[in-house]
């Protein structure tokens, strides 16, 4: 049966919305709060960063203040092999500072070492660019507009793609994780009763990107349930 101004798919995604609400005020709550306790060391991000750099003996990757003021925008770019601190990591002496720092650096080290799930992910990476942007629509459109089960289902297969980008970027994303707090650990550059409280940090942001998949999964049983409700026969 065909709903004209109701569409009850969208009930399965609420629960992954939710969820990735929660995520987001998670992440931030908890990088906030240690953001302003400052580790017992006095290393900033930046110092941190290029440390482990050194004593991996890595030598070809940089580290540099992003552009921007916004937070949360702390990424290795592996094209450039730069690891990209924003201001309140880069020069912040913070729990929070140091483990986004550590974190981020891990990344690098993955790079260099060659992480099979992270040569995975940058090989699904032009699948899921072209799924993510082509694969929803193509099959929201399908079934509001064109009622076809066809144009449901390829927009279904396309946007598998971009879903197993994001299953891929979870083992990524631990993985980066628990280099980081080995890092800080082994390094000394925290405290033992501070590493803790690190964790946590990267525990939060870790849920995000569970929260990602989750949203991604739902989009999908959503199309399948709308494939479900189409008959091109």
């Amino acid at each position: 049966m065909f709903f004209p101004f109701f569409d009850p798919t969208f009930f399965i995604l609420i629960p992954a919305l939710l969820i990735s609400m929660y995520a987001q005020y998670k992440v931030k709550s908890t990088f906030n709060k240690y953001l302003n306790v400052a580790a017992s060391k006095g290393y900033t991000g930046a110092e941190v960063a290029r440390d482990i750099l050194q004593q991996k003996g890595i030598r070809d990757v940089t580290v540099e203040r992003a552009k921007g003021s916004g937070s949360l925008n702390d990424h290795y770019d592996p094209r450039s092999k730069t690891v990209r601190l924003s201001s309140e990591v880069y020069n912040g002496r913070s729990l929070a500072s140091l483990g986004v720092a550590a974190h981020e650096t891990g990344h690098a080290v993955q790079h260099a070492v060659e992480y099979l799930p992270l040569n995975i992910r940058h090989t699904l990476l032009p699948a899921a660019n072209f799924g993510s942007k082509l694969g929803l629509p193509l099959g929201i459109f399908g079934f509001f507009f064109f009622r076809s089960q066809f144009l449901v289902q390829l927009g279904l297969v396309i946007f598998a793609g971009a879903v197993l980008f994001q299953i891929v970027t979870l083992p990524v994303e631990f993985n980066a994780s628990t280099r980081a707090i080995e890092f800080l650990r082994n390094g000394n550059y925290l405290a033992s009763d501070e590493v803790k409280s690190t964790k946590k940090v990267l525990n939060a942001a870790a849920l995000t990107y569970v929260a990602a998949v989750l949203v991604s999964i739902g989009h999908m049983l959503r199309l399948l349930m709308m494939a479900s409700m189409l008959d091109d026969n």
